[in-house]
Parts: structure tokens; sequence; C-alpha cells
């Protein structure tokens, strides 16, 4: 996709503490971690992973979790834990959570969030969760950025991907496919590097390693 670069960013960790008690987080406790959708003209304090998709991420305590504490504009959320001192990352982040947020950004139309969106497919089709079926090419209006800085709406052909989901993706490679449901996945034709550095910020976001 010719309007999507990938450049190197801050990636925003794990806050340490709850963002609605502030208590400091202990290492080895649990805790949600939230994507949480930025206002229009919200500037969040660094340029990180999420800011560039126009989320942010806010922890919250399990304490405070249970009892209904949640931040506006609720994007997606799951399970952490807090690591111990020089602990290895680890998967904390299920496929459930993954196959939510690839429904979810179904309607992305930000070149960024459509690399976002398609990489979140590669690891599910990797994890054997998405089936890929075929390749069907749409015509589109979209907004081209010129080499003068203006926008310019051009009608293109783009690619979708025809994917079929898990019909219960905890039971992983051994679950039956869901036949009723279709899930087309835009292809933003990602070099090699941009791919890598693209599922490097989904691990920085959800930090955890996929």
């Amino acid at each position: 996709m010719s309007q999507f670069n990938a450049p190197t960013y801050d990636i925003a960790r794990p806050s340490g503490h709850c963002a609605f008690t502030g208590r400091a987080l202990e290492p080895g406790e649990h805790y949600m971690a939230a994507l949480v959708e930025l206002e229009p003209d919200e500037q969040p304090a660094k340029q990180d992973a999420a800011a560039v998709l126009g989320f942010k991420r806010v922890d919250v305590s399990l304490d405070a979790w249970k009892e209904g504490h949640r931040p506006p504009r609720l994007f997606g959320h799951w399970k952490a834990v807090v690591p111990e001192p020089n602990q290895k990352k680890k998967l904390l982040v299920d496929d459930d959570v993954l196959m939510n947020l690839l429904r979810r950004l179904a309607d992305a139309t930000e070149p960024n969030r459509i690399a976002f969106r398609f990489v979140l497919a590669l690891i599910l089709m990797r994890k054997k969760l998405l089936r890929y079926d075929g390749t069907a090419k749409k015509q589109a209006n979209v907004e081209v950025t010129q080499e003068d800085g203006s926008t310019v709406t051009q009608e293109v052909e783009q690619e979708w991907w025809q994917m079929t989901p898990k019909l219960d993706v905890s039971k992983g490679i051994f679950g039956k496919w869901n036949e009723e449901e279709a899930i087309d996945v835009l292809d933003p034709h990602l070099d090699e590097q941009q791919i890598q550095q693209v599922g490097e910020q989904v691990s920085e976001i959800l930090n955890a390693e996929l």
C-alpha cells in the first residue's frame, strides 16, 4: 500500500500502575490491559506504536476491573501479568483477543490500521485459526497523498483475502472451521520488512511474543 510507511517508534510499555487507583502493580500480579481509542484532538506524550494507530494503552488492576471500572472508548482488552525483573517476555494474549481485534478493525480505513489488521490475519493464519480461501478484487475510492502533501481521491483496485475462522479458537488447530462466517482482509501489499516491523509493533502493543 503506497500510503503506508513503517518507521521506528518509541513503544508504549505497560504503565506499571492502575489507571483508576494509582496503585503500583507488583511483579507477578495479574491485571487487565486495555486498548483505548484516542479522542480526535488527543495527543499522547510520546509517538508510540499504539498512538500511530489512534490508540493508547491503559492498565487496570483486577480489583478495579471487577468493581466495574472501565476506561472510556474501550476498543479491546486482555489479561496480563507484571513480569518479574529481567524476566523474558511471554505470550499472555489469548487467541480470542487477537480474533476480536481482527473483527473490530474490519471497518478501518487508515493505512496503519489496515496494515495492523493484515498482520493480525497473518499471525492467526500461522496459528491455523484462519483459513485462506482465495482473493477477490474490488474497486474502491481511496485518498492518495501526492508529493506536495495534498490528497486526491482515486479509484483503485484492491485485493481482499477471503478467509474462514475457527468456530471455537480455544480448541486451536483441532477446532472446526466456521463455514457460516466469512472474514475479508484487505491486502495492503506490504514487503517483508514492513510485515516484520508491523509484527513487532503488534507484539509490543500487546506486550507479548506472537
